[in-house]
């Protein structure tokens, strides 16, 4: 859970660097949930991959921050009763400037995102749903399966209509209070479909996205959330410094040191 709190040294010492963090469910929003938020609010210059496989599957097999309620795992025999989190959202509430999610077995999309988050100025949150076949087999076979992936898949696509099925049957329609919903297109006016903005600077549609469904279970969204950039905190601690030092000149250690009250034990 300490891997983006080095990042953030690293990216900030070496900004000419492509720092990329990789961890997983139970490392990023437990021990180490602090350090994410953190470096999301902050915007750091660093990538985090987050798989998710919704267990802690190197310790073997107990439940995680992700876990469904009423998992049972050796931690939770009699089932969870924690809440789990939702990753995008979290990433989102810590106003990250790029939030995305996408599939470990879908390699086009993967790819795709991954590139995306590579030119991406700051920090960069993707999501990745990876299946744990020996403590949480086929947790996400319903966005991965032949027979139902197509059905299940929300693509985000910025600019784009946000319809889904094999013939597009299937939406994202914007009711009338600005909220969200997933609906038959053919009940819904075609400027009522939702179009999306991965560049809105508001997170909220984007919020809106990461909560249409409550798991992997039913048809959820995956590619990029949100793409707005900001002022990249490595670019900021630079300029900080420069300003300073034309200010008050380059700094001296050793004066410093022995600058105001000193003592000299014997």
């Amino acid at each position: 859970g300490r891997a983006p709190a080095i990042a953030t040294g690293v990216a900030t010492a070496n900004p000419k660097l492509s720092v990329w963090v990789v961890t997983g469910d139970g490392d990023a929003l437990s021990i180490g949930g602090n350090h994410l938020i953190h470096a999301l609010r902050r915007n750091v210059n660093i990538k985090i991959l987050m798989f998710n496989n919704q267990i802690y599957g190197l310790t073997k097999g107990q439940y995680s921050p992700t876990s469904e309620e009423g998992k049972v795992t050796k931690s939770t025999p009699f089932g969870s009763l924690d809440h789990p989190f939702n990753p995008v959202a979290l990433a989102l509430g810590a106003e990250a400037s790029f939030v995305a999610r996408t599939i470990d077995v879908d390699r086009a999309h993967l790819i795709d995102v991954l590139r995306r988050a590579a030119a991406h100025p700051g920090a960069a949150f993707i999501e990745i749903y990876q299946n744990c076949n020996v403590f949480n087999d086929d947790a996400f076979i319903s966005l991965t399966g032949k027979d139902t992936k197509t059905a299940n898949q929300i693509r985000l696509q910025h600019g784009k209509p946000v319809t889904f099925g094999a013939n597009g049957e299937r939406c994202v329609a914007v009711e009338f209070d600005g909220t969200l919903r997933i609906a038959d297109t053919a009940d819904v006016p075609e400027e009522l479909v939702y179009v999306h903005d991965a560049h809105r600077e508001n997170p909220s549609t984007a919020f809106a996205l990461a909560h249409l469904s409550t798991g992997p279970t039913h048809p959820t969204a995956i590619g990029v959330f949100r793409d707005a950039p900001r002022a990249v905190y490595g670019d900021q601690v630079e300029a900080q410094v420069q300003a300073a030092t034309e200010r008050l000149g380059k700094g001296d250690l050793t004066a410093l040191l022995r600058s105001g009250d000193t003592w000299e034990v014997s």
